[in-house]
């Protein structure tokens, strides 16, 4: 690990400040912190993001639950109001990773991260979320854009992401036994507009399966995603497991999750 100073801004537009300086936001440390001890990663500045309280709330505001960029993992699945009304979302949070992990990481820096078999941006996608930052808001569609690639701008601050509740929804995933990653993730959430799917693990980055989404719309029911053929020419394959699997994989746990979410 490379020398570095750390800062500990008590507000938003500190930490604002500081960013925009050049200093390397910390949420959770979760990925940035095991980057560094690897030195694969050398920010001469950390700019500790913990002690503004702000980012650490969890409310309702009408039909949405928006929720701080540094609530951590636990804070999300053991939220009584989420487990109630948005009980896919909490349970999401509560298989992240292992106990360790769920106790210091973030949704604002799984989000930020945007690793392609993170759990936490299936969720943002399928929910059709809003990703509020220290300078604008960034609707869930426009927000990921690849491999670790965001729209946040050089310095840009997620403070908060703002959850619409869902009709239903359920979120199942194949777990890659040693990482605690998804080998594939699949995210359901049925609003009156329709059915939204987003797929992570499986490809380049999470990504909405459009085929899916108008097959559910139709009909939301498991033989209904059955009748989908799902492609596997862009479907990452490694020693994990190849395109084909993790493409029969989308069938199997999207028709889970549709059977869990009818209860």
């Amino acid at each position: 690990m490379y020398p570095f100073t750390l800062e500990r801004p008590a507000s938003v537009a500190d930490a604002a400040k500081l960013a925009a300086a050049g200093g390397k936001p910390l949420a959770g440390g979760q990925t940035l912190l095991a980057s560094m001890k690897l030195r694969l990663s050398a920010p001469e500045q950390l700019v500790d993001l913990g002690g503004i309280a702000e980012l650490a709330t969890i409310r309702k505001e009408g039909d949405a639950f928006v929720i701080g960029a540094m609530a951590r993992h636990l804070d999300v699945a053991n939220h009584a109001e989420i487990q109630a009304a948005y009980p896919a979302l909490a349970d999401l949070a509560s298989r992240i990773g292992d106990r360790q992990v769920r106790a210091m990481g973030t949704i604002g820096g799984s989000v930020a991260n945007n690793d392609p078999a993170a759990c936490y941006p299936s969720a943002v996608l399928a929910s059709g979320a809003t990703i509020v930052t220290d300078q604008r808001e960034i609707a869930a569609d426009d927000f990921f854009q690849g491999l670790f690639t965001t729209a946040l701008a050089e310095g840009e601050l997620i403070t908060a992401i703002r959850f619409p509740i869902p009709k239903r929804a359920h979120y199942e995933k194949l777990r890659q036994k040693a990482s605690h990653f998804p080998l594939v993730g699949v995210f359901l959430a049925q609003y009156d507009a329709g059915v939204r799917v987003a797929i992570t693990g499986a490809g380049n980055g999470v990504f909405r399966h459009t085929a899916l989404e108008d097959a559910l719309d139709k009909s939301f029911t498991p033989e209904a995603v059955a009748a989908v053929k799902i492609d596997a020419s862009d479907l990452n394959s490694d020693l994990h497991a190849s395109a084909a699997y993790r493409a029969n994989l989308i069938t199997v746990l999207t028709q889970r999750a549709v059977a869990k979410a009818l209860g």
